[in-house]
């Protein structure tokens, strides 16, 4: 076995782990600070909308021997908007201008055609309204909306209301930080962006649901044994998918970034950059998120009822009581099915119990 396939059974068996729950503090606060920055970045620069949300024309040039700095040039003095220009892998040029109308289109093309010494019939131009651009962004919102609506309505059937409220604070944290990247670089927000929005969601609810589910199964009857708090179970539910999670994340991640470097920066398919930074950055957010946001914040509601308190209280003085006398912290003969349950980062005794299944692990050894 792989020393990587070996962690990971480790920690599936609660033998080894860190404590993602007792340090959930300074997971907040990064999270917080980068929240904050790309609010900022949102208001400060805004999102650069693509002509499908505002409107305007694109023209496409036949192969020509002019810069994307001669266009850009041009395109701007003949619209008297600013042009966005890209150079297309055949030497083709792909010119976009917001605000332009029909009439307006016809003087641009014969402008592009002089000053670029193509024929005009040669230079394709495709228009949207704004009011067209305008009816997407309205699908697009009510698409995310709806999409919100069921996650929290999925998650509050299938688990519990706190699972659904982590859940929902965990996708607006990666909507939050992917819009702003957008706002920050300035790349052009199209319907491309929006799929590649959706897509991101549907993958970090997909990390997120993974721990929950282990974590559901480790709590259940959790307030029959005095041996572990709630936080102890979610901290043993985060180790043992944590190896899963950086496989799938790291599987997931190396073809999209081969989509936004090479595809978009080094062949200079600019087109490919409106969905792959969308994914990237939202990849990687979300598996941040489903680790260091979603559960902690879970453990924090949960630990917040009466029932929850009571059953923390009374495992923190059997420990403290445990410790005076000097014995293992494991030595009660208390039943349950989170009973057997070593969570990683708990204090454990000395004694190494078997693994009896799913969730079900032996202490470790100190």
């Amino acid at each position: 076995m792989s020393r990587l396939g070996n962690l990971g059974a480790r920690l599936y068996r609660g033998e080894v782990g860190y404590d993602f729950i007792g340090k959930r503090k300074i997971w907040y606060g990064v999270s917080i600070l980068i929240t904050i920055t790309a609010i900022l970045g949102l208001a400060v620069s805004g999102l650069n909308m693509g002509i499908e949300f505002k409107g305007g024309a694109v023209f496409t040039t036949p192969k020509t021997s002019a810069t994307v700095s001669q266009a850009e040039d041009l395109a701007t003095e003949a619209s008297g908007h600013q042009a966005i220009v890209q150079k297309l892998g055949n030497g083709t040029l792909r010119i976009q201008i917001t605000e332009v109308d029909t009439a307006k289109s016809d003087e641009i093309k014969d402008e592009l055609s002089k000053g670029l010494n193509v024929p005009s019939e040669k230079i394709a131009a495709d228009l949207v309204g704004p009011s067209w651009g305008e009816q997407i962004a309205n699908k697009a919102w009510t698409g995310l909306g709806v999409f919100m609506v069921l996650v929290v309505i999925y998650l509050a059937i299938a688990f519990e209301w706190r699972m659904a409220v982590a859940a929902l604070a965990a996708l607006i944290h990666d909507i939050t930080i992917t819009v702003g990247v957008y706002a920050l670089v300035g790349f052009e927000v199209t319907p491309g962006t929006v799929i590649g929005l959706l897509t991101i969601l549907g993958y970090s609810l997909y990390d997120t649901v993974v721990v929950f589910d282990s974590l559901k199964e480790g709590t259940q009857g959790i307030t029959k044994q005095t041996r572990w708090t709630y936080s102890d179970i979610a901290n043993r539910s985060i180790n043992g998918t944590l190896v899963r999670s950086i496989n799938t994340t790291v599987v997931a991640l190396l073809p999209v970034a081969g989509l936004l470097f090479i595809g978009g920066g080094v062949l200079g398919a600019g087109m490919l950059n409106d969905i792959s930074l969308a994914l990237f950055v939202g990849l990687a957010a979300g598996a941040y998120s489903s680790i260091f946001i979603a559960t902690p914040l879970v453990a924090d509601l949960k630990e917040r009822e009466p029932q929850m308190k009571a059953l923390k209280k009374r495992v923190l003085a059997k420990r403290a009581a445990a410790a005076a006398k000097g014995e293992s912290v494991d030595t009660g003969e208390d039943n349950g099915s989170p009973e057997d349950a070593a969570p990683a980062g708990a204090v454990v005794g000395q004694r190494q119990e078997p693994p009896t299944g799913h969730g079900r692990t032996g202490g470790k050894r100190r």
